[in-house]
């Protein structure tokens, strides 16, 4: 989860953490999702591992989008926390990311809040740009390397 507070502070986003447990501290996590709203969060990212249930308990609380990230751990490597953040019953939506993957949950949040403001959609769009840009590199990189074997 620490590399999605990397990618929130590189593009500007405010964010608060705290942990909570959907089994060991139920009314924390109700209350938090219950909570959120009003404290000005716009989108939650939770991270869970084996029975994952806190992305879609905060999801039964709030109105808010939740983003689930599945954590590897267990005696299954986090596939049990992808089923449990993934298959929500209808009505209570979870968006889910990969397991561990955490990054593309923040950036999923900033596209997400992006909707409407400019300016972090924009830093979203340059963001898109640099990474074309570095695939465009190693590409020139990798032909270079070629054409250097075939000599």
């Amino acid at each position: 989860m620490k590399e999605a507070a990397r990618v929130l502070d590189e593009f500007g986003v405010p964010y608060e953490v705290t942990v909570a447990s959907a089994h060991r501290s139920p009314e924390r996590a109700a209350g938090y999702a219950r909570d959120a709203e009003g404290r000005g969060i716009e989108v939650l990212i939770a991270g869970a591992g084996m029975a994952a249930h806190l992305p879609g308990v905060l999801a039964a609380y709030t109105p808010l989008p939740v983003i689930g990230v599945p954590l590897q751990g267990g005696a299954l490597g986090g596939v049990d926390a992808l089923y449990s953040v993934v298959q929500m019953p209808p009505g209570v939506p979870v968006a889910a990311v990969a397991i561990n993957g955490a990054r593309n949950a923040a950036l999923l949040a900033v596209q997400m809040l992006g909707l409407k403001d400019p300016g972090l959609r924009e830093r979203f769009r340059a963001y898109k740009a640099g990474l074309a840009r570095e695939v465009a590199a190693r590409s020139e990189k990798l032909q270079e390397k070629l054409l250097c074997n075939d000599r």
